[in-house]
């Protein structure tokens, strides 16, 4: 287990250093001028040159490199060019609510997905399969950046039942959370019902069910643990995905997340914050991914072997 941590440490740093240099060379190959949207079209060149000289922007791009990764070796993420000051403030600012969107919409993706994907697979060529299928199928294919206005429109501005938008007021995390959280169902559902099909037919299935095992202990303790390994694998990558920031539903519903502030730096040419921000979502990718294995090992003892 030590040497797996060690290994998995490393490619989180390896993996980090990659994706950092990649957005750091692509940001500054993007057209546009960040001065210029800092001071508008009216600004003359000699304050353009005065900003660009204060902001390290005049000095070539190997010598922006080696500032901005000397900056992450010593934890220093650098400055906002829009914002004037440290961007870990603003992370630090952005990132509990994209943590608390993301928890929310996973709580409600695996209430709706595991009873849906076990009552299917119980209820195999019925209708209760049929149905569940269906439904899950509307999630699927539902986009999010459509199912978020029309859930404004019926709940937020015809009902009044909720917040339309921002996250100022208790229940504002409702309408995003059920956006995130109903494709994620959708998937996860599908997933559970394909895997505990293929685990009924196994042996030691057939052989708890001739020891007289009740239905619910074969069920629930012999086959839902032996089938939730695609599921863990599936759920670790939206998971990272959501944790990473859900941009199109943040900008929808105003959430004041990480996915909202890339967006607005992207916009304003805003070039660490960007950086810092593309760099939190991939570590956080990684970092999940990397936790995902750590609970296939405790769901599967032939994985801690192999290791």
């Amino acid at each position: 287990m030590i040497q797996y941590l060690i290994r998995l440490v490393g490619s989180v740093v390896l993996i980090t250093w990659v994706v950092s240099s990649l957005v750091f060379l692509l940001i500054h190959l993007v057209p546009g001028d960040p001065v210029a949207v800092m001071l508008g079209d009216w600004a003359s060149p000699a304050d353009e040159a005065l900003l660009r000289k204060q902001l390290g922007l005049d000095l070539p791009i190997w010598q922006q490199y080696l500032h901005y990764m000397g900056g992450l070796l010593h934890g220093d993420l650098g400055q906002s060019l829009f914002y004037q000051q440290p961007v870990s403030n603003l992370i630090a600012e952005r990132f509990p609510y994209t943590l608390k969107l993301t928890v929310m919409a996973l709580l409600i993706a695996v209430l709706i997905a595991f009873p849906l994907g076990f009552w299917a697979a119980r209820r195999a060529g019925h209708w209760p399969d049929y149905v569940s299928m269906t439904v899950s199928l509307l999630g699927v294919s539902i986009p999010n950046f459509w199912l978020g206005p029309m859930l404004i429109l019926i709940f937020a501005i015809g009902l009044a039942w909720l917040p339309v938008s921002g996250a100022e007021q208790p229940w504002s995390w409702v309408l995003p959370a059920v956006t995130l959280g109903t494709a994620l169902a959708a998937i996860l559902a599908r997933m559970l019902r394909a895997s505990l099909l293929e685990v009924f037919h196994e042996d030691f299935i057939r052989t708890a069910q001739a020891k007289g095992l009740p239905p619910r202990a074969v069920f629930g303790k012999h086959a839902l643990r032996n089938a939730l390994l695609p599921v863990v694998t599936i759920l670790g990558l939206q998971l990272g995905t959501l944790l990473g920031g859900a941009v199109i539903t943040e900008v929808v519903f105003d959430w004041p997340g990480l996915g909202q502030l890339l967006v607005d730096s992207i916009q304003r040419r805003d070039y660490p914050v960007v950086q810092a921000c593309i760099l939190i979502i991939s570590v956080a990718y990684i970092t999940v991914n990397g936790l995902t294995e750590v609970v296939y090992a405790w769901l599967d003892p032939r994985i801690r072997l192999a290791k």
